[in-house]
């Protein structure tokens, strides 16, 4: 049974949720602000599910030797050294949508807290004070709400601003003009939306991008007078040339409920009167914070029971549905890129995968991962599907994939192509109705061969004697062969052979393969045909 560490505060439903689904879980919601002790124990999970107040640190993976999920009930995954979790294999999961309403609200209502200053006039008329002159607002109805990011919680602001009767501009490059048609806003970009929006709201990810978005620079591009709002990340906003820009009226206000630093027991921010902070308040509502907790329960149990795979951070996502179809694939793809990686002992520079018929219709990400956790694992032994295209993309290989409709006599098969410094080589296969991976092309030429743990692969030219020459050598050593297959281009042209075998190919015996002349080339291989 998977064992989960819950060390935030979560609901009881959600421990639940857990146990329900086949999973032990341990409910302690104060350790995760004790590092030494969390350290001490944390080896003994397969799963942690957290809040923000627990930090995920290097030293703490490196701790984590049966850690295989990591699951923030929410958004922001600042507080977990994701890098450091990919290269361990660790997958790391967060909840999207649990509180994307919540915090598009939030947005909403800092703008309205801004045009009408309803804080500072809150704060006068708690003290006595009558000055309705001294608080005089704008109207949302007409003006231009600026969204930087329409993805889950700046298409909900937008669409918010719709119904307000204003005018919706976004910037967002990945907002295709069909989906800003669909939410009724134009799409402009960047420069554009900072001269045309009266309100600027930020929905978009702290990135090396987008960190420093809105600076003196940018400030200076926009009207006279605009109010910002700031939901998303504080470091999207440089906050000295915020400050700057609010002291000289240039910006006319704005709506902060992130900061540079957090917790803000100090902000430059604090005490302008033309400011409305809240201590990082966006996803705090009774809803938000229910349904970000069950909803990691869940996809942290359909992992580990059922290996569905949803909202990663470095991983593609996998459903419970199509899991099961998807899984003797995932292997076929793993000994393909185990192949290759076993025979190719140069630097690899290229890598091309080709789905045909069935399989281009698949989880193809997936499989890819898995293809190149395969390729890479000969080099570097504790490589799997999270951390393999990391690991590509440092090693500067160029990735390559290619769909197409059924071309020949299976359903569906996979080809791996791999260029390294020296050579290419091509290897494709399939999964018959037994599930298991079978080999039916390798150097273009055609076979059929059921994949073992031990193989033995060799080239050699197509001459009389060969089958008679393997057979010989390894009766001759004790070598059981366990199935045997062979193919060839053309008559008296490359031929190829791979031997199934009962146990490792002994180096003493290949020794003497190698030395024989019809032999070109011999290479013992060995591959993991347990589940995928």
């Amino acid at each position: 049974m998977p064992r989960v560490l819950v060390s935030d505060k979560l609901s009881e439903t959600a421990v639940q949720i857990f146990k329900d689904r086949g999973v032990d879980v341990d409910y302690l919601p104060d350790i995760g602000k004790d590092k030494e002790k969390l350290a001490e124990i944390i080896d003994r999970y397969d799963g942690l599910a957290i809040r923000s107040a627990t930090k995920v640190t290097e030293k703490l993976i490196n701790a984590a030797s049966n850690l295989k999920v990591i699951g923030r009930a929410g958004i922001g995954v600042d507080n977990v050294d994701i890098p450091a979790a990919s290269r361990r294999g660790i997958i790391v999961m967060n909840t999207p949508f649990g509180n994307s309403i919540t915090t598009a609200e939030h947005a909403i209502a800092l703008m309205f807290a801004l045009a009408r200053q309803i804080p500072q006039a809150n704060v006068s008329t708690h003290a006595g004070k009558w000055e309705k002159n001294r608080f005089m607002g704008v109207e949302i109805t007409g003006k231009t709400l600026g969204v930087v990011g329409c993805g889950n919680i700046g298409s909900i602001v937008a669409t918010r601003g719709v119904g307000l009767k204003m005018h919706v501009i976004a910037y967002d490059p990945f907002l295709s003009e069909d989906r800003a048609s669909e939410l009724g806003v134009e799409k402009v970009e960047l420069d554009e939306l900072f001269g045309r929006s009266d309100f600027i709201t930020l929905h978009t990810p702290l990135t090396d991008r987008t960190r420093n978005l809105i600076d003196a620079t940018a400030i200076a591009k926009m009207k006279d007078g605009v109010r910002i709002i700031n939901c998303a990340r504080g470091g999207l906003i440089v906050e000295s040339d915020l400050v700057a820009a609010l002291k000289s009226g240039k910006v006319g206000g704005a709506g902060i409920d992130v900061f540079e630093v957090e917790p803000a027991t100090e902000s430059p921010l604090f005490g302008l009167e033309n400011v409305v902070t809240t201590p990082h308040l966006g996803a705090s509502t009774t809803e938000a914070q229910e349904n970000v907790a069950l909803q990691i329960a869940e996809q942290m149990s359909d992992y580990l029971v059922k290996g569905a795979v949803s909202n990663a951070i470095n991983m593609p996502s996998i459903t419970a549905e199509e899991a099961p179809r998807l899984k003797p694939f995932i292997k076929l793809a793993e000994v393909l890129g185990a192949f290759v990686g076993q025979v190719t002992e140069d630097a690899i520079k290229e890598v091309e995968i080709l789905f045909d018929g069935s399989t281009a219709a698949m989880n193809t990400r997936a499989l890819i991962s898995a293809a190149l956790a395969g390729l890479i694992r000969p080099q570097v032994a504790d490589v799997n599907m999270v951390s393999a295209p990391i690991m590509a993309k440092e090693r500067g290989i160029i990735l390559s994939e290619v769909k197409r409709d059924k071309s020949g006599v299976f359903d569906g098969y996979i080809r791996l192509t791999v260029k390294s410094e020296k050579r290419t080589r091509s290897i494709a296969g399939t999964c018959f109705s037994d599930h298991k991976p079978r080999f039916i092309q390798i150097k273009g030429i055609n076979l059929d061969a059921e994949v073992g743990q031990h193989m033995l692969y060799t080239t050699n030219p197509d001459v009389p004697g060969i089958i008679g020459l393997l057979g010989t050598i390894c009766g001759r050593n004790n070598v059981n062969i366990a199935n045997f297959q062979l193919g060839r281009n053309r008559p008296g042209g490359d031929a190829i052979a791979l031997l199934y075998l009962d146990a490792p190919f002994p180096p003493d015996v290949l020794k003497e393969l190698r030395a024989n002349p019809k032999i070109s080339s011999a290479k013992p291989l060995v591959f993991d045909v347990g589940a995928a």
